[in-house]
This record gives structure tokens, sequence and C-alpha cells, in this order.
């Protein structure tokens, strides 16, 4: 398989849980400036939507989507853990917590990198962010993860969005139960490895 990324990007999700799963891969970095992928591809040959992560399957089918990418991954590595089974209400809370992450989360640090956003746009996500966060803390109260004991795809994705608050300069002590578990995903060696990787260690 071939993951599609940029560094730093959300990209670093699936392959975070790629590391996890200890599954044969390879990585190629997308320019989304100008769409062209390190091997001098057209990227949007591979993906028509153009942004990150596009997963190229052996079959050459291309999976598109991070909730779908990251639950296609656990679901090949079943003895990993890395989402509940099909079918379990559990499945379906990771899920919720997936939306949650993209919708709610990753969404709200869109406009502090779109030059075209205004001051009043960057606030009112500033304000969002502030509130989920409360949301997230408090229901990571007495857990490891955010599905109680087990690392799942979730954690992988909460970890990698908010690594984007420094550059927002969003300081994240004010929710100790969310900074706990993401010192935890962070101290992962699948973690460190894609860190690594992308040249963000």
């Amino acid at each position: 398989m071939k993951l599609f990324i940029k560094p730093g990007a959300c990209s670093l999700t699936p392959h975070i849980v790629l590391e996890e799963a200890g599954l044969p891969y390879t990585t190629e970095t997308v320019d989304l400036g100008t769409r062209r992928t390190a091997g001098g591809a057209d990227y949007t040959a591979i993906n028509p939507k153009g942004y990150v992560p596009a997963l190229q399957l052996d079959s050459g089918e291309v999976l598109t989507e991070l909730p779908a990418i990251v639950q296609y991954l656990a679901d090949l590595a079943p003895e990993k853990k890395l989402a509940p089974a099909n079918g379990t209400l559990e499945r379906y809370r990771l899920q919720s917590w997936l939306t949650f992450i993209g919708t709610e989360l990753h969404k709200s640090f869109s406009p502090f990198f779109n030059p075209a956003a205004g001051d009043d746009w960057k606030q009112a996500a500033r304000a969002n962010i502030e509130r989920r966060l409360g949301y997230a803390d408090s229901q990571l109260a007495g857990r490891a993860y955010l599905l109680g004991g087990d690392f799942s795809v979730a954690d992988a994705y909460l970890f990698t969005v908010l690594s984007w608050a420094k550059y927002i300069g969003l300081d994240l002590a004010p929710w100790p139960n969310v900074t706990a578990c993401l010192e935890r995903v962070g101290r992962r060696p699948a973690v460190q490895a894609a860190l690594k990787a992308e040249g963000l260690l």
C-alpha cells in the first residue's frame, strides 16, 4: 500500500495507524500547492479531491477520507485492536469520536491556515476549539484513551489535530485530561516512528 501524505498534516493519522498495525507500506509526499507528488505525478489523477490523505491499495484502487482509511487499516490487523469490532456499539462510539474530531476540531483549525480568513473567523474558530476541548476533557476523565483503556485510531487523530495547537498559540494546559492522553499517545513507539519519518522529531 502507498499512503500519500503532507508531513504534519492530518495524513499523519493513518501514518501512525500503519505503524501501529505493522502493515507493509510506503509513503509519498504531496505538494498541495502544485498538486504534484514527490515522484512528479499529478496528484489529482490519483485523488481528484486534491487533498491528503489517500491510500493506494495493492489492487491500485484508492481510498480517501481519513475516517474510512484508518478504519480500513484497523480492520486489516484486528489483533492489534485499533478499532472495536464492526457491528458493536463500541465501533459506533469510535465513529462518533472520528466524526467529532473531524468536524468540530479539525475543521475549526482550518481558518488559521487559510490566508483569506479574517480575525473574526479565527476568533470564532478558536472559541469553538476551546468549547470542544472542554467536552473532550470531560470525557477523558478517568480514562487513558478516548474509548477507555485501549488506544484506538481516534486517539491517533486527536493527537494529530491537537499537535497544531502550538502553531496558533493555543496552550492546552487548561485541559489536563486531554494533555495527559496526548502525552500517552506521543510516547508510543509507532507514533515516534511516524513523526521521525515525517521529519517532525
